[in-house]
């Protein structure tokens, strides 16, 4: 049976990976999770990814970043848009979060875009996530 939402599992394995120091952590890839995983390292929060071809639909490597002491470059991520409940916004309710200390990652119609950028872009669409 398959998987009802693979970017809640995405971020779940982030989640999970952060928690227990790992350097990386691998995915089954799809398009709009490398799309999600460049956002990611466009905007600082992994070092960097990689996309590994298998027989079956690929993988994709996720590296994550710490900073001085071993501290996560990612400290909280939250799924905001759900199978059973899709959020969309315009381009006017695209807010800053945490006053600008974290992203939103939207999937508009120019592509997948972090918060800032679809506002520079005049574009709005489906909330997929936050990130701080």
């Amino acid at each position: 049976m398959g998987m009802t939402d693979p970017v809640a599992d995405m971020l779940t394995r982030i989640r999970n990976g952060i928690k227990a120091n790992f350097f990386r952590v691998e995915v089954p890839a799809s398009r709009l999770k490398v799309e999600v995983a460049r956002v990611l390292r466009d905007e600082g929060y992994i070092k960097n990814y990689k996309l590994v071809k298998d027989r079956k639909q690929g993988v994709l490597r996720l590296y994550l970043k710490y900073g001085n002491n071993q501290e996560p470059a990612i400290r909280g991520l939250e799924r905001i848009s759900k199978p059973g409940r899709r959020v969309y916004v315009g381009v006017k309710g695209v807010k800053p979060v945490m006053s600008g200390l974290g992203i939103c990652i939207l999937s508009t119609s120019k592509g997948v875009l972090a918060d800032r950028t679809a506002r520079r872009q005049n574009v709005g669409g489906e909330v997929l996530c936050t990130i701080w």
